[in-house]
């Protein structure tokens, strides 16, 4: 995707807005299977903060250079915090808890590319994305128990993806499961295989483009919403008064007015001959979504090292 404005935050993270909006925050720490460390956490953090922020970026896409996602816990950082005190550590796992939560809520849509190892802090990234596509043969671990500690600062957002059922399993046995296993969780969206990895994010990328920007915002809000407040007359109310609301705002009357003149809206990347191709194309789902191989390999525990600090 072409880019107009390019910048890496530092070597190990890198930063740029497409031209259609598109926020690129890819990890770039390939030599050492794309691990955490403090330092990450927070130019983590703050290109997620800063996508937020601009009124350019319309979504995030989130990957990783090399074959690996994130192998959890640099070596050398958790070396260094072996004699921290617990006031250090309290500090250090508040940061990565901000990480977390900056993702989990960030406003705009967050699409995350997986491929290879995805263990302890990868996870929690995982976790918090809105729309996960991984690779077929990548794995995923929560290993922490091994060493004699717990996944506690992403325990929250993985089990609101996973659910405590397959929580209570994977975290206490810190096993390794396969791609497919992870789609069945629900801890991803859709499993490919690595030829089709790449476009199928584009597909994504695309779908969301052509969305109303601040419908998209809203519908993440309305999603949290619903998730977290019981019924009654307090969320009536609140989804009665979005859609109103919505309806009424600049961008609804111009969703509604392209829609019924056969048109593609403003925000749209589409032509208006795939948007109106046949009279099902407005309401009739997508059937992209590939089938997960069953035959996905896990790789050998060996090849990463699992989390202790980045969860």
């Amino acid at each position: 995707m072409d880019t107009n404005d390019t910048a890496a935050i530092t070597q190990s993270l890198l930063y740029d807005i497409s031209a259609q909006g598109v926020a690129h925050i890819t990890i770039n720490r390939p030599k050492i299977r794309n691990a955490f460390d403090q330092h990450l956490i927070a130019e983590m953090t703050e290109a997620f903060q800063q996508s937020e922020n601009d009124q350019r970026v319309r979504l995030i896409l989130l990957s990783s250079n090399g074959p690996h996602f994130s192998a959890g816990a640099d070596l050398n950082w958790m070396k260094s915090m072996v004699n921290a005190s617990h006031e250090e550590n309290l500090k250090d796992a508040e940061k990565l808890e901000k990480l977390m939560s900056t993702i989990n809520y960030c406003s705009k849509p967050v699409v995350t590319k997986v491929k290879g190892a995805v263990y302890g802090g990868g996870v929690g990234l995982v976790a918090c994305s809105d729309i996960v596509l991984a690779e077929e043969t990548s794995s995923f671990a929560l290993s922490e128990v091994k060493l004699g500690l717990s996944p506690a600062t992403i325990a929250p957002f993985v089990i609101d993806a996973i659910g405590s059922r397959a929580a209570r399993h994977l975290f206490l046995t810190g096993e390794v499961f396969d791609a497919s296993k992870a789609l069945r969780i629900g801890l991803v969206g859709e499993v490919l295989p690595s030829e089709k990895l790449d476009a199928a994010v584009e597909m994504i990328i695309t779908k969301l483009l052509n969305n109303g920007p601040r419908a998209l915002i809203s519908t993440k809000a309305l999603i949290e919403q619903v998730h977290n407040q019981p019924r009654g007359q307090a969320l009536t109310d609140y989804t009665c008064k979005l859609i109103a609301e919505l309806r009424t705002s600049d961008e609804g009357q111009e969703g509604l007015s392209a829609f019924l003149n056969k048109r593609k809206p403003s925000w749209s990347t589409t032509s208006n001959s795939s948007l109106h191709s046949s009279k099902t194309d407005a309401t009739t789902p997508s059937t992209d979504a590939t089938t997960p191989s069953t035959n996905a390999t896990t790789p050998s525990t060996n090849a990463t090292t699992p989390s202790t600090k980045a969860e």
